[in-house]
């Protein structure tokens, strides 16, 4: 074999990969360690739930505290927002895209999430929602911006408390907890909305986007300091 032109840079292959030094291997104890709590995960979580049956338990979260703010608010009225109908309901159906999409962002089991995909739903929204106003100002912009804000962070408190327990099932990801954020702040988002009879773009873009914007922000950063509770592989 030695004399066999072909063979030789084989040999040759075989003689590197002997000189290389072995992989370090972890120390006894820590490989117990990691045995011990690997079946002790297996144990507690020995059949994986569908990803999708927690999205939809999300949504059925967000829908009943939809339906709990809307009967709270509506002794204020139906439907405050004066701007054209089908405004209305077109944006309406963007907020609930938003609130369903988020969710599924969130805890779809993809390796990454794309940030300029949130982003750019993201400023679509936004701008969705502050263009699409009535124009009708009806309050003194700060006690405008007070009542709805307070009442935002109200009707979104329980949707965000919601997602964050189930970010808890899975590894920490900064894009996962912002569009879970985004996606709880779409309830508060969506009900004052319809039921705001404020449509200056000022009112909506420091009332109503502001503090769905800021949702998403504190959802990243409670959510990084919240331990992960299920390691199951």
């Amino acid at each position: 074999m030695a004399s066999c032109a072909e063979c030789r840079p084989l040999v040759e292959g075989f003689g590197a990969l002997e000189d290389l030094a072995p992989a370090p291997k972890l120390a006894a104890p820590a490989m117990e360690r990691v045995r011990t709590r690997t079946h002790e995960e297996l144990a507690a979580h020995p059949k994986p739930l569908p990803w999708w049956r927690e999205v939809l338990v999300l949504m059925g979260v967000y829908v009943g505290l939809t339906a709990l703010g809307a009967l709270a608010l509506t002794p204020l009225g139906l439907v405050l927002n004066s701007a054209p109908p089908g405004v209305v309901v077109g944006l309406s159906l963007l907020v609930l895209l938003t609130m369903v999409g988020g969710a599924v962002v969130a805890l779809a089991p993809v390796r990454q999430v794309a940030w300029s995909l949130i982003g750019l739903c993201t400023a679509v929204v936004a701008l969705s929602v502050v263009l699409g106003g009535s124009g009708l100002a009806v309050k003194g912009f700060l006690a405008g911006a007070i009542g709805c804000v307070r009442t935002h962070m109200l009707l979104s408190a329980l949707p965000l408390l919601s997602a964050l327990v189930m970010l808890r099932r899975s590894a920490y990801h900064p894009a996962r907890a912002v569009a879970a954020g985004l996606s709880a702040g779409a309830v508060g988002l969506l009900l004052l909305h319809v039921h705001c009879p404020d449509g200056s773009a000022a009112h909506l873009a420091a009332s109503h986007v502001g503090p769905w914007l800021l949702l998403g922000g504190l959802a990243l950063l409670v959510r990084s300091r919240l331990p992960t509770y299920n390691h199951a592989p």
